[in-house]
């Protein structure tokens, strides 16, 4: 099946009033094992390269996009790749050419008016180029180990009206939204705000983004899908299958040294934690 464009699958899942799944990939293992799961339940996915991911693999971009484009080509359902959390402006700029059709470009730390212009350029970048781009208001938080910010801090919940004339001035195709969740949360006790996320989904009229969802329980994930979010980020889901698998597998088996045995052990967790995600999601 070719790879298609996040854009496709966002507006399918718009359409439908579900969700699509989208996860951080950081090995071909991850890759691997989200297709899976995906195809498991022929559902479409997107996979995702962060920047962090990038810095990871040594600063190279194509390696891993190049990989992940052979598998999509060549998987039993639709599968689009995306450019994640994306600060440098010279990595922006190779996603065109890397087998990516979105890119979340992440200005969010900066104050207001420079989020916006900084984005604005974005925005006008990868529209020339044919790139659906998403952003971000509020601050999700808890990237590069720094703790989220308290749910009741200023500028930690992204604000209707802000959202309204952010969306219409800079020109994005998508909003990621802080009502609650946090990046790399371990532990499955993120309470979203379904009210602040319903204010949301009336004030602008471009999908809605859900970060950090690792850390949000299935039940909240539902309603949050059900109250207008429309492409669910996830990350570290498939981390913690994978480490708990290896280090299980590497207990059990301490003379084991060839790494497929417990690669494949992680692979196979991953996959079991991506399709639990996406049948969550309404498809």
């Amino acid at each position: 099946m070719p790879l298609v464009t996040t854009r496709e699958l966002v507006t399918r899942a718009a359409a439908d009033h579900s969700a699509v799944a989208a996860f951080n990939i950081i090995t071909l293992e991850h890759a691997e094992a989200v297709i899976s799961g995906a195809e498991s339940l022929a559902a479409p996915v997107v996979l995702q390269v962060s920047e962090n991911a990038v810095k990871f693999r040594y600063g190279r971009l194509h390696p891993l996009a190049r990989a992940a484009v052979a598998l999509a080509e060549r998987a039993a359902v639709p599968v689009a790749l995306h450019l994640d959390h994306v600060q440098s402006d010279d990595l922006l700029r190779q996603a065109a050419d890397a087998g990516f059709s979105s890119v979340m470009y992440d200005a969010a730390r900066l104050p207001y008016a420079e989020n916006l212009a900084a984005t604005r350029a974005a925005a006008d970048w990868a529209r020339s180029q044919g790139l659906w781009i998403e952003a971000e208001l509020g601050e999700v938080g808890g990237k590069n180990g720094v703790p989220p910010l308290d749910a009741h801090a200023p500028g930690a919940r992204t604000d209707p009206a802000e959202a309204r004339a952010f969306v219409a001035d800079s020109g994005v195709d998508a909003l990621a939204v802080a009502i609650g969740s946090a990046h790399a949360m371990t532990e499955r006790t993120a309470t979203l705000d379904h009210g602040l996320l319903k204010s949301l989904a009336t004030a602008v009229d471009v999908p809605l983004v859900l970060h950090g969802s690792s850390g949000v329980r299935d039940d909240e994930l539902t309603a949050a899908v059900a109250g207008g979010i429309v492409k669910v980020n996830v990350g570290t889901a498939l981390n913690i299958a994978m480490t708990g698998a290896i280090r299980e597998f590497l207990a059990a088996h301490p003379e084991a040294v060839d790494s497929r045995k417990y690669l494949s052990v992680g692979r196979d967790a991953m996959a079991e934690a991506a399709r639990r995600i996406i049948g969550l999601l309404g498809r």
